[in-house]
């Protein structure tokens, strides 16, 4: 009995040592499973300016991407004059590398977004970076060039109103990008290692006008056993299959009661998180909890839906944390619902003020980032409780991420490390 206990106790922390370095890194937007969760502790409370501040680092220019960590690597894009690069640091805020990728920044709606909006990927041994004008690129983390190429000359034309912002995912060695626009919505699956096309879907739908287009980015599902490609816009949720390409089902109806509204573009994008799918629309639309091992259309398949809420989050993405669902709101709002039922807990305002960023949890913590740079920190739970407000003064429209102990939040003009030196 002992010889066998003892190579057990002497693999233990070597588990423990390898699961927590995968929690330390954030290889994409929402972090590690695509869920804004991270399973890290001792995150910061609160922080200021001057405080709790490990760096703070100058950006060549604006943008609405969040930065992506892979052990002591930060990868971000930018723009930078008419560039649009792409740039690593190490963690301690030094630059390692930048590097061009295109040309050609359009400013949207004033203050609203760039060409620099859609956000890095990494796995930890290459990291691909795609912009608005349709360049996407893979650099290995020396900043050596992989491969590049341009979506709009491979795939055709972007038709969308203030660009296409929309983030890739990676999964098992393919890279899945949707191209949802008025010129001819696609689906399509890249081979992440050379950028070779593995198969494009056209991707059918009956929405028109500015509902054609969608700024949102597509998801991956999986709970171990059911694994699929969610992808998010022109009045629809469609998962597909991650090999084929074969859709497995979509819903829809998600406008308002009062009819269609044809300006019902979708930014927020849908979560993904097992055994529940929540999938929300824009402005006044609806939100519904979904059934992952759906089939075919089920819009009117009473029996596919878990529940549905009559008010969507607008931009932030949705965000569940055990036993509940939470819904940031554009004006700051945060909603609580039950997950299993979605039961509305209670509705508070936070802070007033737009709100573009997805909300993220972490060190039994919630992290709500509105645009005028204040990160409210809220206490998960069925009881509404602000722990701390905490102000940079500087805007921000990009999603924290979390990884070794510090949020990173990326601001117009600079990248701030908030946490331990």
């Amino acid at each position: 009995m002992p010889s066998r206990i003892l190579p057990l106790l002497v693999c233990l922390p070597l588990i423990f040592v390898t699961l927590s370095a995968r929690a330390d890194n954030w290889p994409n937007w929402r972090g590690p499973n695509n869920s804004g969760v991270t399973q890290e502790t001792n995150l910061p409370t609160t922080w200021s300016k001057d405080e709790n501040v490990a760096w703070r680092v100058d950006l060549p220019g604006a943008a609405g991407s969040t930065p992506v960590i892979w052990g002591d690597r930060i990868f971000l894009t930018s723009v930078d004059g008419d560039d649009l690069v792409l740039i690593c640091l190490d963690a301690a805020g030094k630059q390692l590398w930048k590097k061009t990728v295109g040309q050609g920044n359009r400013v949207v709606r004033g203050d609203e977004g760039n060409s620099a909006s859609a956000s890095p990927v990494t796995d930890g041994k290459h990291v691909w970076c795609f912009f608005t004008t349709g360049d996407l690129a893979c650099f290995d983390l020396d900043g050596k060039e992989v491969w590049k190429t341009n979506l709009q000359k491979r795939f055709g034309k972007f038709d969308i109103q203030f660009g296409l912002t929309s983030t890739p995912v990676l999964y098992d060695g393919k890279l899945y990008l949707q191209l949802i626009h008025s010129g001819g919505a696609k689906v399509i699956a890249l081979d992440a290692d050379t950028g070779a096309e593995v198969w494009q879907i056209k991707r059918e739908s009956d929405a028109y006008a500015e509902c054609e287009h969608s700024y949102a980015s597509p998801m991956i599902y999986n709970d171990g056993q059911l694994r699929f490609l969610l992808t998010h816009g022109a009045d629809y949720s469609i998962a597909y299959d991650l090999e084929n390409g074969k859709e497995l089902w979509r819903v829809g109806g998600l406008h308002p009661p009062a009819g269609y509204d044809e300006t019902l573009r979708f930014v927020a994008s849908p979560l993904a998180s097992p055994g529940l799918i929540v999938v929300p629309s824009a402005k006044r639309g609806k939100l519904v909890a979904v059934k992952p091992d759906s089939s075919g259309n089920i819009t009117d398949k009473a029996d596919s839906y878990l529940w549905k809420f009559d008010t969507t989050p607008d931009v932030p993405s949705p965000l569940a944390v055990g036993d509940y669902v939470y819904l940031c709101r554009e004006n700051g709002n945060l909603i609580c619902l039950e997950r299993e039922t979605g039961k509305e807990l209670y509705e508070e305002r936070t802070h007033r003020d737009r709100h573009r960023a997805s909300p993220v949890y972490g060190g039994g913590k919630i992290y709500l980032t509105s645009r005028d740079g204040q990160v409210t920190v809220v206490k998960p739970g069925p009881d509404f409780e602000i722990l701390a407000e905490n102000k940079l003064d500087e805007e921000i429209s990009a999603s924290p991420a979390i990884s070794g102990g510090r949020i990173y939040l990326r601001t117009f003009q600079a990248l701030w490390a908030i946490g331990p030196k």
